[in-house]
This record gives C-alpha cells, sequence and structure tokens, in this order.
C-alpha cells in the first residue's frame, strides 16, 4: 500500500492532523484562491450538486468537509428544514460562520467541528449528503465513505464532487500543466502556507476517479451508483444512494 499523501510528511503527525493545520492555515484566502485557481468553474460544479439533491427534496442535508460554507449555503435553496456542514478545521468553520451570518442563514446552517470518520451523528440522520473536493483528504477513505453510509438515510442521496484526471488529448496534458505549474505558484504567492496547493494538487492526481470511485463506493455498499464527469473530465460528480 502506497504512503498517503499528506501537505507535511511531518513523522508524529497523522494526515487528518496535517491536513487540519493546513486548512487552518489557508482559510482566510481559500475561497478567492479557489476562484482563481479554477478559473470560477468551481461554481458552476456546485451548483449541479444542488440541482442534484433538490430532485429528491430532502428534508435534512449535511455537507461533510463543507469548509467556508459555500455548499452549505446554497442547499438552502433546496428547501431542507435541517441544514449541517461539518469540517475538522475550526478556522475554515469560521470563516464559513461569518458567511453564513453575513447572509441572514445563521438560523438555518449549523456548523459543526467534527471528524468526518467519527461523526457525531446517529445512524440514518439525513436524507442527503454532500461532499465537495473533501474525500481525498480522508485518512481512511474506506472508513470515512462506511461513516458517510452509516448516517445517510435509506434511498437517501449522496452527491460527491471530486476532482478528477481527464484522459483525452489535449485536457491531460492541461490538467497536468495546471496541477504542477499553475495551482502551486498561485498558491504559494498568495498562502502564508507554502506547501498546501502543492499537496492539493498531488492529492487530486493520485486519487481514484470514475470507475475505480465507483467500484469502492460500491464496496462500501452503495447502490445506484454514477459518476458524471465535468468540464471535459477535470472534476466527476458522483451519485450514489442507501
Amino acid at each position: 500500500m502506497s504512503k498517503p499523501i499528506t501537505p507535511y510528511n511531518h513523522s508524529d503527525s497523522s494526515k487528518k492532523e496535517q491536513v487540519t493545520e493546513m486548512f487552518d492555515t489557508i482559510s482566510t484566502k481559500y475561497d478567492g484562491l479557489n476562484r482563481v485557481i479554477s478559473f470560477g468553474i468551481d461554481v458552476k460544479w456546485r451548483k449541479k450538486v444542488v440541482a442534484l439533491v433538490k430532485e429528491t427534496k430532502p428534508e435534512s442535508v449535511l455537507d461533510i468537509a463543507t469548509g467556508t460554507g459555500d455548499l452549505i449555503i446554497s442547499m438552502a435553496e433546496t428547501g431542507a428544514t435541517k441544514l449541517v456542514g461539518l469540517d475538522i478545521s475550526p478556522g475554515m468553520l469560521e470563516v464559513g460562520k461569518q458567511k453564513i451570518a453575513t447572509q441572514g442563514l445563521s438560523d438555518k446552517i449549523d456548523m459543526i467541528i467534527g471528524d468526518s470518520e467519527q461523526m457525531p451523528f446517529d445512524d440514518n440522520s439525513f436524507e442527503a449528503i454532500t461532499v465537495a473536493f473533501g474525500v481525498r483528504n480522508f485518512e481512511n477513505l474506506e472508513k470515512g465513505l462506511a461513516e458517510i453510509l452509516r448516517v445517510l438515510k435509506p434511498k437517501g442521496r449522496l452527491v460527491i464532487l471530486e476532482t478528477s484526471v481527464p484522459t483525452k488529448t489535449p485536457y491531460k496534458q492541461g490538467f497536468y500543466l495546471h496541477s504542477k505549474l499553475i495551482l502551486p505558484t498561485v498558491g504559494k504567492l498568495f498562502s502564508k502556507d507554502k506547501t498546501a496547493y502543492t499537496y492539493l494538487s498531488k492529492s487530486a492526481a493520485a486519487f481514484p476517479h470514475g470507475k475505480a470511485f465507483n467500484n469502492i463506493l460500491e464496496k462500501i455498499g452503495f447502490i445506484a451508483i454514477e459518476n458524471k464527469p465535468q468540464t471535459f473530465g477535470v472534476a466527476t460528480i458522483y451519485t450514489a444512494s442507501k
């Protein structure tokens, strides 16, 4: 088994601890950098995730690795009465709480600090669960996905948005140029954490995508699994049910 990609490779700390430290460090710059690095396309991808969740008319939605809250804020459009954002980084959550307050949604959205691999929720708690650019940061991918299955209600919908690697020319070459040169360079220019965006690009390239990730979801016990490549395959939206 290959060694997990971590931001700092500290021998005395886990990937989970390092990822928390990294996101705390870049939290105040995260939104702006995301818009620049993705050329704003990530906003379009998140809208598609919201639309897929809205189809099911859920009463409860959990957004895991919610970060600064972009996706859970958008989930207010679904009409769900229970909206929860979960993240392991206090810094990212604090930025998210400020955004939620600015939009007058503090009474509708709960932002909770917690571990995606050991969530503080009962079995069968949510009708819809989303994760945007977060599953590749799980320390133990299968454990995290099994935990999602546990708290998802039967017939509930899981929607995951994650980076993937294009397979066709010239998009494949463009992806590697962007991930190995542009993303780390922009990250270093605007972030105090010089390794953060290098880590993000490496973890994106190493993450199993497409059919390989479908197979993992199936192994965990999810059903009705589909993957929908986005923007020439640089990202993929996965849907599944319980």
